[in-house]
């Protein structure tokens, strides 16, 4: 009888197990799918169309080496066009239209902002934004998962490099008036304090605008002579351009990882402006032959070159795949979760800093590094920076 009374309650668990999993959003016993609202036609689509490229190239690879025990992987991508009522309508119909699992690499952080609440209460898991706010692992919430250094982050360590090794003292900061931008505002507030050097002036700007005239002659008058940029690729561009036509060159600018990409780099004029760097730039001439050969897969696979969000793409669906992995077979949103607490020192084919999570850990690294343009290449000034 207590044989019988055994068998029958470990066949109950499987059956409980069994149904848990078939009940689990976006999961069948052939697929695992995920939903990227992401910028396709708007100011930041250099970033969005690359980014999504990447992820369905790694999926692909996964899936032509047989899936993840025995499941594909797909994903749906939405635009949101850089627009926060569009990003909500996009997450909107991957949540309830479509039943995503997760969403993977969504790009920019007042679209991302908007659409978790809605996001977190259908538990639909936020995997590896393309926004580096503090805001994509704060405050604690156990479907948020970032791999980099914040915003934050990254502009205390410009301030601390250019106060330290430049003698800079009267600092600046050109931004965004979004979410993003701000938060290069308070990364320069947090860090001129810290140091005792005075936040001179800021100006800020709509991400749509198309003069920065008057935010250039704010700046100027005020005497910056390093300038933080809230910015992302043409509002880069253009206003230190400007300046340099002016002849206001005793200034440095420097943004962001937002602005760490090719197409600024390449953009007539643009030689002298600093960014901060994550991962190596995806050159077809790297020295890296993990890097090299990324390119050349990707330039065959859609016919152009990679940018830095092809690369952000392609580790954001890597990251994935190994929390998959370390899932197993019964994938839950639960044992996804303590899959990808469960990556420690990941490193990525593009010199990234190593990425490690935990229970309680959900920014997986912290280091940035400062590049410089030069001949329209993005080039290495440093190590990693951080704190």
């Amino acid at each position: 009888m207590l044989h019988r009374v055994v068998i029958g309650a470990a066949v109950a668990s499987l059956a409980i197990a069994s149904m848990a999993s078939a009940q689990q959003r976006g999961v069948t016993k052939d697929e695992v799918l995920f939903g990227m609202p992401t910028d396709l036609s708007g100011v930041a689509a250099t970033y969005g169309v690359s980014s999504s490229n990447a992820v369905k190239m790694r999926f692909d690879e996964v899936n032509e080496a047989g899936g993840i025990e025995g499941r594909k992987l797909r994903v749906i991508v939405e635009d949101q066009a850089y627009q926060v009522p569009k990003a909500v309508q996009a997450c909107n119909k991957l949540i309830n239209r479509d039943n995503v699992f997760a969403f993977v690499g969504p790009l920019g952080t007042p679209m991302n902002n908007a659409c978790f609440k809605e996001q977190f209460e259908a538990g639909v898991a936020n995997l590896f934004p393309l926004s580096a706010a503090r805001s994509m692992y704060e405050p604690y919430e156990r479907l948020k998962f970032y791999g980099a250094a914040s915003y934050v982050d990254q502009i205390r360590s410009a301030v601390d490099y250019f106060v330290k090794n430049k003698g800079k003292k009267a600092v600046c900061v050109m931004y965004q008036d979004t979410d993003f931008g701000k938060e290069i505002l308070i990364g320069a507030e947090i860090q001129t304090k810290k140091l005792n050097v005075k936040l001179v002036e800021a100006a800020g700007h709509k991400p749509t605008d198309q003069d920065f005239t008057a935010s250039l002659t704010k700046l100027k008058s005020a005497g910056c002579d390093l300038i933080l940029m809230g910015t992302i690729v043409r509002d880069s561009i253009v206003p230190y351009t400007a300046a340099r036509k002016m002849g206001w060159t005793d200034v440095d600018f420097i943004g962001s990882a937002a602005v760490y990409d090719l197409v600024v780099g390449k953009a007539p004029g643009m030689d002298g402006f600093y960014g901060m760097g994550l991962t190596e730039m995806p050159y077809v001439d790297s020295d890296n032959p993990k890097v090299k050969a990324f390119v050349e897969a990707y330039k065959k696979k859609f016919n152009i070159e990679p940018n830095i969000g092809a690369v952000y793409g392609y580790v954001a669906a890597d990251l994935t795949v190994q929390g998959l992995k370390n899932a197993g077979k019964d994938l839950t949103m639960d044992s996804f979760v303590k899959g990808l607490e469960a990556i420690k020192g990941y490193q990525d084919i593009f010199n990234g800093p190593p990425v490690t999570f935990g229970p309680n850990i959900r920014q997986g690294a912290s280091s940035s590094f400062l590049a410089l343009v030069k001949d329209g290449r993005w080039t290495r000034v440093t190590q990693p920076l951080g704190f």
